[in-house]
């Protein structure tokens, strides 16, 4: 490609992301997170068999990157003003108009390299902890003797049929606790953005299929716990006035897989069930229950199970493999 084409196309493409930025932007939105989209990623070891083409996915959403846990593949989806016409967090969209202009110059380069064989494979998904730096759950159970780890399985598959009827609802306040804040408020910025587009994304037919505790690694005096879900979904986005479809299908069938990081301060035991234990406030010191709000009733500081159970602290999108309709 003639280096005169390659400006034009970097051009065009920062002008388009000013131009039609917002439009696309308005476009994104799937179960909570993002992670379910219109083409199949992951794929390989993700457990499911058969599958159709594979397409676009990569996505991490945590507490522990520099850009306040997007993961570098983020993609905004929010947050607008009350106009709606200017969209804050351009930044992940100006990334992948550096990157595919980068994906351009390289590729006017190559072209003048001798051919090579194509190499076939799929897109990946986020990358699986690696098993190398797990430790077995059965050495946790030695730390913590009151872990059950059927308790916590059942718990997750719980909190995830939450999370996505959350999403529909466009409402997770009550599922604040179970969320370090940075990630609470990543997924908050998804639900004000259907909010402010007047779009209700449908997650229905939610069946968790298997929760698997992979292991744990001790990390920044907290314990982090590798949980993967398998789950099945429909998922799609419809306009709120008229109930147009804006993407996905009401029928097409995703199965999913994701991995969780949960964290705790390392050291926390499992508190015995039927056991009564006080909780305080930790900025005014009222006792509460975290059970009842996700806010202390007299301050109104946002409560978390951090300091007493298990948090999510991250979240990966593995695989995503469409049934066939």
């Amino acid at each position: 490609m003639k280096r005169w084409a390659v400006v034009l196309l970097v051009l065009l493409l920062v002008a388009g992301a000013f131009l039609f930025g917002p439009r696309l932007l308005r476009a994104v939105g799937a179960d909570l997170g993002g992670f379910s989209g219109g083409g199949d990623y992951g794929g390989g070891d993700s457990g499911w068999s058969g599958g159709s083409d594979w397409g676009s996915g990569t996505f991490s959403w945590g507490s522990d990157d520099d850009d306040g846990g997007h993961g570098f593949f983020y993609f905004p989806i929010g947050v607008f003003n009350d106009s709606g016409d200017s969209p804050e967090g351009y930044g992940g969209f100006l990334v992948w108009v550096i990157l595919i202009a980068f994906v351009l110059i390289y590729l006017s380069r190559a072209k003048a390299r001798p051919a090579s064989t194509p190499h076939a494979g799929v897109q990946a998904g986020a990358q699986r902890t690696p098993d190398s730096k797990l430790t077995p759950m059965s050495a946790y159970e030695r730390l913590d003797p009151n872990f059950s780890a059927a308790d916590l399985q059942e718990k997750l598959a719980n909190v995830y049929v939450q999370m996505q009827n959350g999403c529909t609802d466009r409402n997770i306040e009550s599922l604040r606790p179970y969320f370090t804040d940075a990630l609470y408020q990543q997924f908050d910025r998804q639900i004000k953005a259907l909010l402010a587009n007047r779009q209700i994304n449908h997650v229905d037919r939610i069946a968790v299929l298997d929760v698997n505790l992979r292991g744990f690694f001790q990390e920044g005096g907290d314990d982090h716990l590798v949980a993967e879900l398998k789950t099945r979904i429909t998922d799609y986005t419809v306009k709120e006035d008229t109930g147009e479809l804006v993407s996905g299908s009401k029928t097409a069938e995703k199965f999913m897989t994701y991995e969780w990081d949960l964290s705790r301060p390392t050291g926390t035991l499992t508190e015995v069930a039927g056991e009564i234990t006080e909780r305080h406030c930790p900025n005014c010191g009222a006792p509460l229950s975290v059970n009842e709000s996700a806010k202390c009733p007299f301050c109104d500081s946002v409560i978390t199970f951090h300091d007493h159970d298990w948090t999510i602290y991250a979240v990966k999108g593995i695989a995503q493999r469409t049934a066939q309709a």
